[in-house]
């Protein structure tokens, strides 16, 4: 049987399939979202820097959060930090459209962080990024806006539900741990 690298196997299925054995030395870099104006939003451009992917919905009561998760952005993007926004409908509480949760973004909270499409994040169907975070660490997002950290290096510092705000201590320390890590 020929040998297969790694990211040929993950390639060929898509980013799809993965195996406990493979999802160890995966790294974030190699995941993609739809982009919210209809490209590819690649992790890849956010090798070497820190960033926290968040799951996101415009009708929630965590909604509130978008205007934080912005300024935590501005604030840290010269050291190396980026937001990641993924809207989902998973919880039923997201605009029917992606123009219509950017503009909802935009105007309401001057996001200007990268936001992907509409995704799907939790069970069977849940996008490619979401289920190596199950793999690595037995957690997925139980509500909206539920964060993952990454380090420079491509692998998981912490994960946090809702109420962990973006601001607070915890989250901030391990944006802190992310930053450090080398790349």
């Amino acid at each position: 049987m020929p040998a297969f690298t790694r990211r040929a196997v993950l390639g060929a299925a898509g980013g799809l399939a993965m195996t406990h054995a493979h999802a160890a030395d995966t790294l974030a870099w190699e995941f993609a979202f739809p982009d919210i104006d209809g490209g590819t939003l690649k992790l890849a451009q956010f090798k070497g820097k820190a960033i926290m992917v968040v799951n996101t919905a415009s009708f929630c009561g965590f909604t509130y959060q978008y205007e934080t998760l912005e300024k935590v952005h501005k604030a840290r993007k010269a050291a190396g930090f980026a937001v990641v926004g993924v809207p989902s409908q998973d919880f039923n509480q997201e605009s029917d459209s992606n123009a219509k949760v950017k503009a909802f973004c935009e105007a309401t909270f001057g996001v200007d962080f990268p936001l992907a499409g509409i995704s799907k994040v939790t069970g069977e169907g849940a996008a490619p990024f979401y289920k190596w975070v199950k793999a690595q660490r037995s957690w997925e997002p139980s509500w909206n806006f539920n964060k993952v950290v990454i380090g420079r290096d491509g692998r998981i510092v912490a994960c946090f539900g809702s109420g962990d705000e973006p601001d607070g201590l915890k989250v901030q320390k391990a944006i802190a741990a992310a930053l450090a890590v080398a790349a």
